[in-house]
């Protein structure tokens, strides 16, 4: 692979205001369009009911608001990532907001479920939102800054999710479910201006062919693992769909592996994934997608079941989202922390703090939860936890790859990130179900049962981080490969292979 790099602008044509201007600028397009995105993916779990009764659907049917969309990240997502790296990471991005707005739009005023899952589909192009911005954040702005924006973009995603599930019971109830797409709407349109007016192109690409075999049979593999989790609680995990569906997933995951490395320009290089700081990474990101969604079900299912079970609060549905608002802004708190201490001590620090945060959050619930303070801790400590593992998983990617593969490594990790968030909804969901009355209400064992089913996959998060190598190792190897732009201590940023003009 050939690397392109445009030579920048000669220092001081551009005035350093100018310059801090437009790093700003840039930082809070990328941040409204992760934000969005992030929104948008759980906003509409909390109004399926709503959804379903005012288009006359069952609940099986209008579980597809949220498959669809799923789906469509987890195929898109890698595409979408290896084009920016080849014609341009700003080009793309252009093009995926405009179809996330379209896609929005097409939600905010559909009439029936089949335009609204028409409209959920484009939605999830937007999963290449994040590679792409980091990708952008990495080629653009000063080494000095990378960490931090990159922890602060990288944080936004889990905050997104709490934000969504927080609003969405207000919105429906004074407003009506179109408006969980209208507002989001909002912050689309502005992202999207911004990068058509207010962004430049990212100097560094890689010019190649896609790999559209390698990304047929991905997307056949994660279509058909996905579904198979997503629909496996309702068709029964022994039925022959699921089973079939999740075999045919696994072999052609086989068979893409296989097929990528023989290929000369592969959609996700196999050989990165030999790379300790990325598979590390993606495990992080796959179990602690787990546990976050595994809470935005166990949660607001504890919250508003009735008082009178005498393990329940008898909160509605806008009361439940208000007790996570305390997680969304400690994830505020705490992403540009990481970002912090990835500069001073790598990503390691950040990603064993925040992997065991989680696993003591939950840890707490499991123990107890039928007072409020254990549920508000219990969020506190997975806000802190989430914002500091999210951030530190980003700034270990792009600390393990080259500059011109960062997009495609970024998407592995997204991709890991929304497969864990299925099968937790999927398997607290399960629990819940198995541990619930005749009639269908939860038993208090079905939250202890998943809270400690969170606790544990966690604890496998905490072993990931754990294998990242540390800031001085990094050196160690960075100096041995000759690597030119290997940082003077080992606890800075180091970008391997990068050699952009600008740093």
């Amino acid at each position: 692979m050939t690397q392109i790099v445009e030579q920048p602008a000669p220092a001081g044509s551009v005035p350093p205001g100018g310059l801090a201007r437009h790093g700003n600028l840039l930082v809070l397009y990328l941040s409204l369009g992760g934000l969005a995105f992030a929104v948008l993916q759980s906003m509409v779990a909390p109004a399926l009911s709503t959804i379903g009764r005012d288009v006359g659907a069952s609940t099986g049917a209008t579980s597809w608001v949220i498959t669809a969309y799923l789906l469509s990240a987890s195929v898109l997502t890698p595409i979408l990532g290896r084009l920016g790296d080849m014609i341009g990471k700003r080009r793309v991005l252009i093009g995926v907001l405009a179809v996330l707005a379209g896609g929005t739009l097409l939600s905010a005023v559909a009439p029936t479920l089949t335009v609204l899952i028409a409209g959920r589909v484009l939605q999830g192009a937007a999963g290449a939102i994040l590679p792409l911005s980091i990708g952008i954040v990495r080629d653009e702005l000063p080494r000095e800054k990378v960490a931090v924006t990159v922890g602060m973009l990288s944080a936004i995603f889990g905050i997104g999710a709490g934000v969504g599930i927080v609003a969405a019971g207000p919105i429906v109830e004074h407003l009506s479910w179109h408006w969980l797409f209208w507002l989001p709407l909002v912050l689309v349109v502005i992202a999207l201006l911004g990068a058509v007016f207010g962004m430049k192109e990212s100097p560094v690409r890689t010019p190649g062919r896609l790999d559209v075999l390698g990304a047929g049979i991905l997307s056949v593999s994660l279509v058909a693992l996905l579904l198979a989790i997503s629909e496996g609680q309702k068709w029964g995990w022994g039925d022959a769909k699921t089973i079939g569906l999740l075999v045919l997933g696994a072999v052609m995951m086989v068979v893409f592996v296989a097929v990528e490395f023989r290929v000369s320009e592969p959609l996700i290089d196999m050989k990165l994934m030999r790379v300790r700081g990325v598979w590390a990474t993606d495990l992080v990101a796959l179990t602690l997608g787990f546990a976050m969604f595994g809470t935005f079900v166990l949660l607001p299912t504890l919250l508003q079941l009735p008082a009178a079970t005498g393990y329940g609060f008898g909160k509605s549905v806008s009361q439940s989202g208000l007790f996570l608002l305390p997680t969304v802004v400690v994830m505020v708190i705490f992403g540009p922390i990481a970002g912090i201490l990835n500069r001073r001590y790598g990503p390691k620090l950040p990603l064993f703090l925040g992997t065991a945060l989680v696993v003591v959050a939950f840890v707490l619930p499991a123990v107890g939860h039928g007072e409020v303070w254990q549920v508000l801790t219990f969020g506190v400590l997975t806000g802190a936890g989430i914002g500091l593992a999210f951030a530190g998983m980003s700034n270990a990617i792009i600390e393990s790859v080259p500059a011109t593969q960062t997009g495609e490594a970024t998407s592995v990790n997204t991709i890991a990130r929304t497969i864990g968030s299925s099968i937790g909804t999927a398997v607290i969901a399960a629990i819940i179900t198995s541990h619930s009355t005749a009639r269908g209400l939860p038993l208090d064992s079905a939250f202890t049962t998943g809270f400690w089913a969170c606790a544990g996959v966690a604890v496998l998060a905490v072993a990931a981080a754990l294998a990242l190598p540390s800031a001085h190792k990094r050196h160690e190897q960075a100096v041995a490969l000759g690597v030119s732009d290997v940082p003077d201590e080992p606890g800075e940023l180091h970008m391997p292979l990068l050699h952009h003009g600008k740093h």
